[in-house]
This record gives structure tokens, sequence and C-alpha cells, in this order.
């Protein structure tokens, strides 16, 4: 495999830096760092890892977004560290959720009851939509 640029920087400014595990390593002259030839390997959609670290923020569990998603709950965890996303903690408020459609979202508005005593955040998910309620622990 022909490497092209630094993965940190993306300089095409580099010069070869030894061998490792029978890889050629390489060293960017611009910031440094040493790299070998490019993962190959499935890379997650943008789309996703922005929905599972808003989800994330929304007070959901690194499971509840697995479900939700299909995303390896250990995936999200290491886009939370690597982005360090750091989630307020409010224990008065816990968050709910629900998956509808466009017609049950509209249904669900039309009903004045569904809007009182919460805040409420409508997200896209493909072709439906998640519909995230916090509601305060009822003591």
């Amino acid at each position: 495999m022909k490497v092209s640029h630094c993965p940190t920087c993306n300089s095409e400014d580099y010069v070869k830096s030894g061998v490792i595990k029978n890889r050629q390593r390489y060293k960017c002259k611009s910031c440094n760092y040493f790299f070998t030839v490019n993962k190959i390997g499935k890379k997650i959609d943008d789309y996703y890892v922005n929905k599972a670290l808003q989800l994330y923020l929304e007070g959901l569990t690194y499971r509840e977004i697995e479900r939700i998603l299909g995303i390896s709950h250990v995936s999200i965890m290491n886009w939370v560290k690597k982005y360090q996303i750091k989630r307020p903690h409010n224990s008065k408020y816990h968050p709910t959720y629900k998956i509808l459609n466009a017609e049950e979202l509209s249904s669900f508005f039309s009903n004045s009851e569904n809007l009182k005593g919460a805040g409420t955040l409508v997200t896209e998910l493909g072709d439906k939509f998640m519909l995230i309620k916090w509601e305060r622990f009822r003591e």
C-alpha cells in the first residue's frame, strides 16, 4: 500500500523511518508524527459519529445508543474519549425517548398535554425521528 500523506496533519512531506513488524515506518517532517501504512478497515460515516455523540450529550447510555444506531458501544466510548465530550450532570432530570415516523411525530405535538412539564428534542434518524424528553424524577 502506498502512503500519500500524514494521517495527523495531511502533509505530503514525510521520510522513511525504519521497519516495524515487517511494515514500513514513516516520519512526517511537518509534525514529527511516526506512522505506518494507512489502515484498511471499515470507516463509520461521520453522520453516525455525530448522531452518537449528540445522543450521548442528550443523556442516553452507550448501550441505548448502540441499540438505536446499531453501532458498537465501544466505538461510541472511543469517540467520546477522542473528542473529549463531557456531558453536564443533572440528577433531577432523566431522558426518555421514542422513535416515531413523521405522522406519529405530528400527532404527538398536536396534543398539548405532551408539551407540558419537560424539555423536548427531536432529531432525525434516517427516515424516522427520535423524540427525547427530559422529565423530572418523581419523588
